[in-house]
């Protein structure tokens, strides 16, 4: 019997069979604790432009066993500093509190364990319906059959893998609660906010993060907006499924120190975020690839967009200056530069011609340069003569409605100014009662403007009628000080709180 050969044109080469070969799933289930997760559709990140004289670094991408070449120099970074940059700050911008020194064991296996699950033993494809082997011979399969016994899994996994230069941890709800649309918001959104109510009971306590949740918010797209964003000084940044589930979505570990604040952009695409160690990343949420990297001279303590420009932001930290970015070119349009040390809050005003900055500068007879106005085009000062009393503002908040605006201060109260020239501050009006005590408290309104809402240092929640200042209600919401408090753009009366002891929770 005589044996004949037939070489085909679309057939493969060896190599190329090499080159399809399939991960070993067991060997991946073994090594990763969390259950299997479907990936979706990634989002595309925009175009970017050159690099800028502010050390603009787009970040490169990694091939599938890689590691990301960003994360290791800010884990180099973070070492040779051995955290005293964090340290200090704690002691000087957070005094009275006990509890400054954070543990970073838990990031660190989870790190290690996430890079040890991308080592998996391979083993090649055998067609099934091979039924005799011959030395030296490979069977022909059809381009059509390869092609449809090719793992779509495999592919995506990679390119998750190629993508991803941060370390993106997927929670078990995985991408797919992250593009849904929840059935508990659907119906509130054809139709106008509705009147707010005092939130009675917990519905969820989110606790995965190890350090202080520094600050939290809603996604700002109405259909996506169960989706809440936490910053940590655990150095990560979370995504959880805040209104169906309580469970976190996916968790981002880009920053090699504490990460002091995270923003939506107005897409709900992209997170940008800024931290303890100098570096200013913008994230893509589906993919967690860095569409920029900065590092910066300061640390980052506070980013705010701009309201009707969404490719703009402005920076602040620990410097006199404040920088306005542009992320479609990937530079810095304008500095503001001010006789202070460090930079607490900021604030667009209506329309977004003017903002506002809180800094830590105070004089011997009047806290001039608390409170600093800026002209956002032409970065000149308009006004640095708001705010006369010896109090720092730790943070600072916009009403909904009306053109006036809110300063938390550390006098325990929150000042009430107008947010139109020359700023003045309602001396008729004072929302005092909760502590603050050294802690970045946060404070805000919920959307219809009938109530301001602020956390305390001694872990409760107070709500006041924003009309008659007076103290509604009182929340027993945390042991530990919380640092913020924030209602639900959408569904009327939900809140969500967060606490120095890493706790996020929700009530309604």
């Amino acid at each position: 019997m005589s044996l004949s050969l037939v070489a085909y044109d679309d057939s493969d080469s060896e190599t190329e069979t090499e080159n399809t070969e399939v991960p070993n799933t067991s060997s991946r289930q073994t090594s990763q604790p969390s259950s299997s997760v479907n990936f979706v559709q990634y989002f595309a990140p925009g175009s970017l432009g050159t690099k800028s004289t502010y050390e603009m670094q787009p970040t490169e991408n990694t091939d599938c066993s890689g590691t990301s070449t960003a994360c290791e120099d800010a884990s180099e970074h973070y070492a040779q500093n051995n955290n005293t940059d964090l340290t200090s700050y704690c002691r000087r911008a957070y005094s009275g509190h006990t509890a400054l020194c954070m543990s970073y064991t838990n990031y660190e296996q989870t790190s290690s364990s996430s890079t040890n699950s991308r080592n998996g033993a391979s083993h090649k494809r055998i067609h099934k319906d091979s039924t005799t082997a011959i030395n030296g011979i490979r069977p022909y399969i059809p381009k059509r059959l390869r092609q449809e016994n090719s793992s779509m899994p495999e592919k995506k996994e990679c390119d998750q893998r190629e993508s991803s230069d941060c370390d993106v941890k997927l929670g078990t709800s995985g991408e797919q609660t992250s593009r849904k649309i929840s059935e508990l918001i659907k119906p509130y959104l054809g139709s106008k906010y509705k009147l707010t109510e005092v939130p009675r009971s917990l519905i969820f306590c989110m606790s995965k993060h190890s350090g202080p949740v520094n600050e939290i918010q809603w996604c700002p797209v109405r259909e996506q907006s169960h989706m809440l964003l936490s910053a940590s000084m655990d150095k990560t940044i979370k995504v959880w499924d805040a209104v169906d589930t309580g469970c976190c979505l996916k968790s981002y570990s880009c920053h090699s120190r504490a990460v002091r604040t995270a923003r939506w952009s107005s897409c709900g695409r992209r997170i940008l975020s800024g931290g303890f160690d100098y570096m200013l990343h913008l994230t893509d949420v589906e993919t967690g690839k860095q569409i920029f990297s900065s590092k910066n001279e300061f640390r980052i303590s506070t980013l705010k967009f701009h309201p009707t420009e969404s490719n703009i932001f402005i920076c602040g930290g620990f410097s006199p200056e404040v920088k306005s970015w542009d992320i479609r070119t990937s530079k810095v349009l304008r500095v503001y530069k001010a006789a202070v040390q460090q930079t607490l809050d900021m604030l667009f005003l209506p329309e977004g011609k003017e903002f506002v900055t809180s800094t830590d500068a105070v004089s011997r007879d009047s806290a001039d340069r608390t409170i600093i106005a800026w002209d956002f085009q032409s970065a000149a000062k308009i006004s640095n003569q708001i705010f006369h009393e010896r109090y720092t503002c730790p943070s600072l908040t916009l009403h909904p409605k009306e053109s006036m605006f809110v300063a938390q201060t550390n006098g325990n109260y929150m000042a009430l100014f107008s947010a139109q020239r020359p700023y003045r501050i309602n001396k008729k009006k004072r929302y005092e009662g909760h502590k603050v005590e050294g802690f970045a408290v946060g404070c805000e309104f919920s959307p219809d403007g009938t109530l301001l809402v602020t956390g305390s240092s001694d872990g409760k929640v107070f709500f006041y009628n924003y009309h008659t200042a007076r103290i509604i209600r009182t929340l027993s919401a945390h042991k530990e000080a919380c640092v913020s408090a924030i209602f639900h753009p959408v569904l009327p009366s939900l809140l969500a709180t967060c606490d120095w002891a890493g706790e996020v929770k929700i009530w309604q």
